[in-house]
């Protein structure tokens, strides 16, 4: 599913909202504000117990970690 992760300019909530199109208007949830950052999100894949990122680095390769939240890489 496309789920992005924006940051409001007006007033600096982060969010996540899913996108269905291009041409759908997205707002920020606390203010209203349509002046809207897309941000880079990373993307972890669960195989097991253990989760592996789509990141370019390898610091999140051998992570033994239960969940990426925790994670200060």
């Amino acid at each position: 599913m496309p789920i992005y992760e924006f940051e409001c300019k007006s007033c600096g909530k982060v969010f996540e909202t899913l996108v269905l199109s291009k041409s759908e208007e997205v707002t920020c949830p606390q203010c209203g504000g349509k002046n809207l950052d897309k941000l880079i999100s990373l993307c972890a894949i669960s195989t097991g117990e253990r989760f592996r990122s789509t990141s370019l680095s390898s610091s999140c390769s051998t992570c033994s970690a239960t969940s990426c939240a925790g994670c200060k890489t």
